[in-house]
C-alpha cells in the first residue's frame, strides 16, 4: 500500500512504532548499540538521548530518534534487537544452571558432579571435588563465601567453554 493511501492513524501508528524501536535503542548499553549498524546521526541521537534527564526534552529526543528511523529501513535494527534479547536470555539460562549446580553442590549432592562431567568435558574431576569439598567444609562465614564463589567461577567458566 502507498503511503498516499494509507490512513492517518496507520501513519502515525508507525511512527509510534519506530519511536518505540528508537526507545529500546537508547536503552541499550554503548557496546550493545555498537553491535548494531546504524547511521552516524542515528547514533549520535540515540547518544544524545543519554544525557537528558528532563521528560520533556527526553520526549523530543525520542521523537527526533523516530524521525530519523523514518529515513531508513527499521527491518534489520529489529533483528539485531531480538538477537541482542535472545543472547541475554540465554546467558541468563546460563547463568541460573550454574547457580543451582554450585546450590546443589553445596547441598550435599554428590550426583551432580558426575552431570557436570557428562556436560562439560573440559572439567576436571580433581579441581571440582576439591572446590566443592572446600564449600562444605568451610565453617566460617567469610572462608564459606570464599569457597562458594571460587565454585561458581569455575562452574561459569567450565560451562563457557
Amino acid at each position: 500500500m502507498d503511503d498516499e493511501r494509507k490512513s492517518k492513524t496507520q501513519m502515525k501508528n508507525e511512527v509510534k512504532a519506530l519511536q518505540k524501536l528508537g526507545e529500546q535503542l537508547v536503552a541499550l548499553s554503548p557496546d550493545q548499540l555498537k553491535r548494531i549498524h546504524l547511521p552516524e546521526e542515528l547514533v549520535a541521537a540515540v547518544k544524545d538521548a543519554h544525557q537528558f534527564s528532563q521528560h520533556e526534552a527526553n520526549r523530543r529526543q525520542l521523537q527526533y530518534i523516530g524521525k530519523l528511523m523514518r529515513e531508513i529501513d527499521s527491518e534489520p535494527i529489529q533483528n539485531a534487537l531480538r538477537n541482542i534479547q535472545q543472547g541475554d536470555y540465554q546467558k541468563s539460562l546460563a547463568f541460573k544452571k550454574v547457580e543451582k549446580w554450585r546450590d546443589d553442590i553445596k547441598a550435599g549432592n554428590s550426583e551432580i558432579i558426575e552431570e557436570i562431567l557428562d556436560i562439560c568435558p573440559n572439567a576436571q574431576r580433581q579441581q571440582l571435588n576439591q572446590l566443592s569439598r572446600n564449600v562444605r567444609n568451610s565453617k566460617e562465614a567469610a572462608k564459606a563465601a570464599k569457597a562458594s564463589k571460587a565454585l561458581f567461577r569455575y562452574l561459569k567458566e567450565i560451562y563457557d567453554s
